[in-house]
């Protein structure tokens, strides 16, 4: 069947596109996906050959985008953060997503006569009643509903949803085995130096909290780094597109530390940002999909939360001994102190990941066989 799949695509972050490879694994290569992204030759030529996939322009080829909603058996929409209100650092409208998908949402529904499933979602933040009034909308029209974490499982509750229609289910990545990020695993090698790998994402909840968070962060850094050498390893997940992406905010960050090894990459596909995980001795990051594919590769990390995706993914992990909200005011003795508390308990703290990530694969195939058999028709 055709299937007309909405997310997040073309804007050249790793973590969206991963979600996307994802799902159409997961779903079926028997299916034609239509599929939007900000640039569809990359997205279409990244899906094939093996899937059948027609790429158009998210916002400039409207109709193209009705000739799919009308054409298409199921309209999904897998994971991301998409019901949602924009924080102020984003530079847009706070409304503006929630209102994309509420007009195309209800055209599915009222014109077209679609199914819509909306499948590992996040919802929230909803900051004003304006948001909760128009995600209410939204989602009251969807089939089939299911949200990656416990705050979004609350919020739809508090919208008015019902605990039948509901899902609570772990994010999608979780369902990939280590095997696909990295097909033949190497021994970690030596070094007299305790390799870091670094991911900065400008687009914290509070803005005004991202310069005291630098600073605490270079000043910790360097306390480490005087007691044993370390060279970082800066993974931007997203290297393009928008104003203060990754690898940006790594260039620049990297001047606060000069004295420290700082190693430069640009990943192109999860894959590559996988190979760099494994090849380091611990990650300290802000992208939910980095502490994700470290989880599955069962890589120590220490996690700075800077929203409440990133909290609840720390929450079910059960890894709140080492994060912190870097959105909260701290020190950066506090900081030094929880990254030195990854590495005096990194075997633990791997086997318990390995563990914790093999139970929700094993939770996720089991959802997904389920929604393929309740909400895809035959």
């Amino acid at each position: 069947m055709k299937i007309l799949f909405l997310g997040t695509h073309g804007q050249f972050n790793l973590g969206d596109e991963l979600l996307l490879e994802t799902f159409l694994s997961q779903l079926g290569e028997e299916h034609t996906y239509a599929v939007n992204s900000y640039d569809p030759a990359f997205t279409q030529n990244a899906m094939r050959p093996k899937f059948n996939v027609e790429s158009f322009h998210t916002t400039r080829e409207l109709p193209r985008f009705l000739k799919y909603l009308l054409t298409s058996k199921v309209i999904f929409f897998g994971g991301g953060s998409i019901i949602k209100e924009l924080y102020a650092s984003v530079g847009r409208n706070p409304y503006s997503t929630l209102l994309m998908i509420l007009a195309t949402v209800t055209f599915a529904k009222q014109v077209a006569r679609k199914k819509v499933i909306m499948s590992n979602i996040g919802v929230g933040p909803l900051m004003t009643p304006r948001g909760e009034m128009l995600a209410r909308w939204i989602l009251s029209q969807v089939d089939f509903l299911s949200v990656r974490d416990e705050k979004s499982h609350r919020t739809t509750l508090k919208l008015g949803l019902s605990p039948l229609k509901v899902n609570l289910v772990p994010d999608a990545v979780f369902a990939n085995p280590p095997e696909v990020f990295i097909s033949t695993p190497k021994p970690l090698p030596r070094s007299d130096k305790i390799r870091i790998a670094l991911n900065l994402n400008y687009d914290i909840e509070k803005p005004e909290a991202w310069e005291p968070f630098q600073a605490n962060l270079a000043a910790s850094l360097k306390e480490l780094h005087a007691a044993t050498p370390l060279e970082i390893h800066a993974l931007p997940m997203q290297s393009k597109f928008k104003a203060h992406d990754d690898l940006s905010i790594l260039k620049e960050f990297s001047k606060r530390i000069s004295d420290i090894p700082f190693i430069l990459h640009d990943p192109q596909t999860a894959q590559e940002a996988a190979e760099i995980i494994a090849s380091v001795d611990m990650v300290l990051a802000e992208r939910l999909h980095t502490l994700v594919i470290s989880s599955i590769l069962g890589k120590p990390f220490y996690g700075l939360i800077y929203d409440v995706k990133v909290q609840e993914l720390v929450d079910y992990l059960g890894m709140n001994t080492y994060a912190r909200n870097i959105n909260d005011s701290f020190c950066s003795e506090d900081l030094t102190a929880g990254i030195r508390s990854v590495l005096s308990a990194y075997d633990e703290i791997g086997m318990h990941l390995i563990e914790r990530s093999t139970l929700l694969r094993m939770k996720l195939g089991r959802y997904f066989d389920d929604l393929k058999a309740k909400a895809i028709p035959r």
